[in-house]
Parts: C-alpha cells; sequence; structure tokens
C-alpha cells in the first residue's frame, strides 16, 4: 500500500522544505539533469509535487498522493493516481523514464522497475536518484529517521543496492554520479555533481533499457 500519509496531511510542509533547502534542491536537480536526454518524452514516477518534473519538462506523471497530485496538476503536469507497481500505461510508451526520492517509499522494488521496464521503448533511459544510506548523510537520515515526519516510514537503499536491482531486472550500462557533499544546512550554493558514489548524500543512476 503506497505511504501516502504524510504527504496527504502535510503537502504545504513539504514544499516548504524547497524554499527552505534551495541549493540543496537546485544540486539534486542539475544532477539529474545531466542524464535526461535533449528530447523525447519523458514519466516521473512519483512525481509528487512537480518539483523536478516542471523545471526538467517532463509533462506526464504518477503520483498515489491526492494533495501532490493537486500540487502537481497547478504546475502543467498530466497526472495519473497509480503507484509505481502498475503504470497505467501501455507497454513502451516512453523515452525515458525518472524516479527521484520515490525508490525508498515503493512497496515492492522489483516490480516497480518491471514496470518502468515495460513502459520505457527500447534503449530508453531509466534515471533513478536516491538517497544513498550508506553516505554521510544517509547515515544522518537513518539515526534520526523515526523524527522525520516523510522519512519515517522510509526503506534506503545502498547505491549498490540500487544498481543490483537495476541489473536484476535487465537494465545495462548503468552509470551513477552524486551530489550534496556535507550537512544539508552548509550547503549556500549549488554544488557540482561528481562521479561516482560514496561521498554524496545524493546518488543518480542512470541505465538504459535492453
Amino acid at each position: 500500500m503506497a505511504r501516502t500519509g504524510p504527504f496527504d496531511d502535510h503537502s504545504l510542509r513539504y514544499e516548504e522544505w524547497f524554499l527552505n533547502h534551495p541549493y540543496v534542491y537546485q544540486s539534486e536537480l542539475e544532477a539529474v539533469r545531466h542524464f535526461l536526454p535533449l528530447n523525447g518524452g519523458g514519466l516521473e514516477v512519483g512525481v509528487g509535487s512537480g518539483r523536478f518534473a516542471e523545471p526538467l519538462e517532463i509533462r506526464t506523471g504518477v503520483e498515489p498522493s491526492a494533495a501532490m497530485r493537486g500540487l502537481a496538476k497547478s504546475r502543467g503536469i498530466e497526472v495519473y493516481d497509480a503507484p509505481a507497481e502498475a503504470l497505467p500505461f501501455p507497454d513502451e510508451r516512453f523515452d525515458f523514464v525518472i524516479m527521484v526520492t520515490t525508490i525508498c517509499f515503493v512497496d515492492d522494488i522489483d516490480a516497480s522497475f518491471r514496470e518502468v521496464k515495460r513502459v520505457l521503448k527500447k534503449g530508453g533511459l531509466f534515471v533513478v536518484g536516491f538517497v544513498d544510506k550508506e553516505s554521510p548523510l544517509g547515515k544522518t537520515y537513518a539515526a534520526h529517521q523515526s523524527e522525520n515526519l516523510f522519512y519515517r516510514d522510509a526503506t534506503f537503499y545502498s547505491t549498490a543496492e540500487a544498481l543490483s536491482f537495476l541489473r536484476s531486472n535487465g537494465f545495462l550500462e548503468p552509470q551513477a554520479i552524486q551530489t550534496l557533499f556535507g550537512d544539508l544546512g552548509d550547503i549556500r550554493a549549488v554544488q557540482p555533481w561528481k562521479e561516482g558514489n560514496g561521498e554524496g548524500g545524493f546518488v543518480v543512476i542512470r541505465s538504459r533499457k535492453s
């Protein structure tokens, strides 16, 4: 069952996080943008309030939270009420699919990745952004997880685990980059991303459908 309660009940507080952490948000956004193709039709799974889809010019999303869907629609996103495990689209519909800070909330990561693969065109790109549980930031989140309104029921993954799920579901040529170095409160400028993982709290992996 989709974990939508905090997002439905505290949508304004969710939006405030982006306003209070503008450089964290922009750093994540630029890391995701790096891996997107210059053209083609895209989908965001777990589109939330549209904070990533809108600036990345992704016009289609799925989101199980009613409050988040309303915010995304106000940003011009066509949003469908569906979980990641059951995408309401035909096979080979999209050129690329993104999931940003979504895998920690899905009930079945394998089923979610299978659905992404199904709706991607042959050779299409899958871009996953997440908090790496093995990073300094991930360890901080885990230590205070019970106190975090939104991440209280999340399941965090390491980069190695995310790569394993991608490979086991038939995605090829994975490449990883990272950003968010240091404490979030100390980030006062957009941080450039670096290749690999292990230092940055936010990791983005691009892979390709076979």
